[in-house]
């Protein structure tokens, strides 16, 4: 049986826990090598990528782990016959045991960096879900500690790897429509504040350890099913992760703003809110969509959502502003609109629409994807691997997307009204705010701390 004093008996290491084959080195796995993976976290997002991995024929699932017991039970059914998944609930002693090339981290978002510095730091490359952190202090920690074990890391926007994705967003940033002037992408929600809740009964398979180990970083509180299963709605565990929320679907718009504006490695410079916090519906649903609508297909998913928004405007060095405006019943959800000086282009998941058109129906553009809309991007980590070479989402452009997301959440949180608040994206920290700066980072419980 796992305790927490076995399970978190490494947590406070600043070495690998072994020797790797790597560090010793040993060559990653040759061109024709199928990769060696495990999984950590096998909650939903992790169970639909199984599918996905189990279709890319380069790839071997060599173990799974979770802390909650039922979760592997659940997850176990997905193994084909051939395989036979080792099943771990300590991710560093699968690690220790099975002769991995990387890891792909599904956790919940308040243990992902805990859970992926670690792992870096015992010789994995890391395939990481968005958003990659819960704070941006702890977002910077995690580029350092890749970068100091030279770790090959992707973050889970798959957008990156979509041909058609890549192709739109360089038209925007190669001048196509003109200099960039604005981007127009949805007023997402944010997350709710935790108010307390009586305790109740531990779940079958799990205990008090497991509960203390699956709160990780946060306050532990009583077992209460609404934080175990609906932790993405909480400020506490996420920030803002359900459909068309800062962190869920935000995380996908703004690395697709980042990409078209070229400013993978930096950010804004100011940051604005623009009106009061409410809670509201994410749009009026009473209108059918137009033709040219690349985010029609996902109104409905959100038709009955609401939570805590405000518009925030934002501005990047180059003049560009961003405006977070649009409803999710008449936007992009998961992309954005770069409006230029000659024209205006909207990028979604696999989807464009251009005005004029005659840019984006040029030569070279790519025919929509005829697989799994994530298998190109796990399919960038496998070969990076294998290359030793920067993926598509590495994890520095996944900072800087996840930056923009807390932005958010912080201007809410400041909730200063047309003040500027100005932002150094070198430091990371505001110049005029030291409210703000008290918020890029957050106390971690003991026992829980990243690798120094």
């Amino acid at each position: 049986m796992v305790t927490r004093r076995n399970f978190l008996k490494a947590a406070v290491a600043t070495a690998p826990l072994f020797i790797s084959a790597r560090a010793l080195g040993q060559n990653a796995p040759g061109a024709n090598e199928k990769v060696n993976i495990g999984l950590i976290g096998l909650g939903g997002r992790c169970r639909h990528l199984i599918k996905t991995c189990l279709a890319i024929p380069h790839l071997r699932i060599a173990a799974v782990c979770d802390c909650f017991q039922p979760r592997i039970d659940e997850t176990m059914k997905l193994d084909p016959a051939d395989q036979k998944w080792n099943t771990y609930t300590d991710f560093r002693q699968m690690i220790e045991k099975e002769k991995l090339d990387g890891v792909m981290v599904e956790t919940t978002t308040h243990a992902r960096a805990w859970v992926v510095c670690h792992a870096m730091a015992m010789d994995m490359d890391a395939y990481i879900e968005k958003p990659m952190c819960l704070t941006i202090a702890e977002g910077r920690d995690m580029v350092n500690c890749a970068r100091k074990y030279k770790r090959v890391t992707q973050v889970g926007t798959q957008q990156r790897s979509i041909p058609l994705n890549n192709w739109a967003s360089d038209l925007a940033k190669n001048g196509a429509f003109g200099k960039i002037t604005q981007v127009l992408a949805p007023d997402f929600m944010g997350p709710a504040k935790w108010t307390p809740q009586p305790a109740e009964p531990i779940p079958p398979g799990g205990s008090d350890t497991w509960w203390d180990i699956w709160t990780n970083q946060a306050e532990l509180r009583p077992y209460c099913k609404a934080i175990h299963q609906n932790w993405a709605l909480w400020a506490d565990y996420d920030g803002g992760g359900q459909s068309f929320g800062v962190t869920g679907w935000g995380a996908h718009s703004y690395d697709q703003i980042q990409r078209g504006l070229g400013t993978d490695e930096t950010g804004p410079i100011e940051v604005m809110l623009e009106e009061p916090v409410a809670v509201k519906p994410c749009g009026a649903f009473n209108r059918e969509p137009g033709e040219n609508e690349t985010g029609a297909s996902y109104y409905q998913m959100i038709k009955n959502a609401s939570g805590p928004r405000a518009k925030v405007r934002m501005k990047y060095a180059n003049g560009a502003e961003l405006l977070l405006h649009l409803d999710g019943d008449n936007s992009p959800g998961l992309g954005c609109v770069f409006v230029g000086e000659k024209g205006k282009i909207e990028i979604n998941r696999d989807k464009i629409w251009a005005e004029p058109a005659e840019p984006a129906a040029g030569p070279g553009r790519p025919e929509p994807l005829k697989v799994e809309e994530t298998q190109p991007h796990i399919e960038n980590w496998l070969e990076c691997i294998k290359t030793r070479g920067k993926c598509n989402a590495d994890i520095e452009y996944g900072q800087r997307s996840s930056t923009v997301c807390y932005l958010v959440n912080i201007a809410r949180d400041l909730g200063r009204v047309g003040e500027t608040l100005k932002w150094d994206p070198a430091a990371e920290k505001f110049t005029n705010c030291d409210d703000g700066n008290k918020m890029l980072v957050r106390p971690r419980r003991s026992g829980y701390e990243l690798p120094a």
